[in-house]
């Protein structure tokens, strides 16, 4: 597909754990690509560890019409610089004024609602496609839940469960995930979005065998705000493996929905520096054999009246997993025959059949019954 690309692809925030991981995607597909961040002599190394010969366009997040240089050639950016509540609106805006398709790697749902709301009509003015959250964060949710609802008509309820294990957060996703921790998420029920209580919820769900019933907490993920855009369903639940939360399964876990509201209230103190200090001192990611061990099962059940339909996709590898799903989303859309534009969540963007299938996932989808 490398050749039938209309432009490069950008990969701004290619330094970082996860943007040097979609390179290694994109030289792994010969996929003709630029790299892009704001130090130059860190961009030079990243292209050496990966066999050189990279295009490379340093631009800096406080410099438009840098990243307006950048983005006026490219068919396609993958934005991967996050925390994307401070770090993401000028990679997002630059793309839609260079008229270049936009993907990012983003988990922050408070992120995600600006893209939809914010930037989503200049977008569809301008033809170009927004579509935040490739990754891991929340393709194999949104996807699954299109399959599983397929034909059911209108829902009642759609829960979403994440069992994830052996996760090795990077340095990256903490910061995000305290970034969301400090301010108010959104959860669809009674066919609106609403504001999510404080706290995360606990009980226990039923995952396929060899995980089987685990405790879990609620959570608010971006299929709050993606699956209402292409499945009518009155109420959307995300749920979460308590474990991952709190990795102490056997002693914590039960304890994750007690220990969440503090958290979440000192993230929005000054205390706050001093965790993002604690974990500037963490290594930067997981290494490879570490994240080949991360496992995960995501589970959809779709209720509508008396009927109820199971959803499941398993897989290994979060990060490797996150590369796939963005650099083949952007390589659809840096094609002629992408004529898709505004924001669009993935299962609106792609084909979730063939999606799933082109990045290593096969989803199972059985009829249980009555609710």
């Amino acid at each position: 597909m490398a050749n039938e690309q209309t432009g490069p692809i950008a990969v701004y925030g290619a330094t970082g754990y996860t943007g040097r991981l979609v390179a290694a995607e994109l030289r792994r597909r010969d996929a003709e690509a630029v790299l892009s961040g704001r130090n130059p002599a860190k961009l030079e190394i990243v292209s050496e560890d990966l066999g050189g010969d990279w295009a490379i366009s340093p631009a800096s997040l406080d410099d438009p019409a840098a990243l307006h240089r950048l983005l006026l050639p490219c068919a396609a950016v993958i934005a991967c610089a996050g925390p994307f509540e401070r770090h993401g609106e000028p990679v997002l805006r630059a793309a839609i004024e260079a008229g270049t398709h936009y993907l990012d790697t983003t988990g922050e749902q408070r992120f995600m609602r600006r893209v939809f709301e914010e930037f989503g009509p200049a977008a569809a003015d301008a033809g170009v496609a927004l579509i935040p959250a490739m990754g891991f964060d929340y393709v194999p949710g949104d996807m699954l839940a299109a399959l599983t609802a397929e034909g059911m008509g209108p829902l009642d309820e759609l829960v979403l469960a994440y069992g994830v294990s052996g996760f090795g957060a990077s340095r990256g996703t903490l910061r995000s995930v305290l970034e969301a921790l400090s301010g108010d998420t959104v959860e669809w029920r009674d066919s609106a979005l609403r504001r999510t209580p404080r706290g995360l919820g606990g009980a226990s769900f039923d995952f396929p065998a060899p995980r089987g019933r685990e405790r879990v907490v609620s959570f608010p993920s971006g299929e709050h705000l993606t699956v209402p855009r292409h499945l009518e369903t009155r109420t959307v639940r995300t749920l979460l493996t308590a474990s991952t939360v709190l990795p102490f399964a056997g002693l914590l876990a039960p304890a994750a929905p007690l220990v969440t509201v503090p958290i979440q209230l000192v993230a929005r103190t000054p205390m706050r520096r001093l965790i993002e200090m604690a974990i500037g001192r963490l290594g930067e990611g997981p290494r490879p054999e570490d994240r080949r061990e991360a496992h995960f099962d995501v589970v959809c059940e779709a209720i509508a009246g008396a009927s109820r339909r199971l959803g499941t996709v398993s897989g290994r590898d979060v990060y490797g997993l996150t590369a796939r799903s963005t650099v083949e989303g952007a390589v659809r859309c840096a094609t002629a025959e992408f004529d898709r534009s505004g924001p669009l969540a993935p299962s609106e963007a792609f084909d979730p059949h063939e999606f799933l299938a082109s990045v290593g996932l096969s989803a199972e989808v059985t009829d249980v019954g009555a609710a």
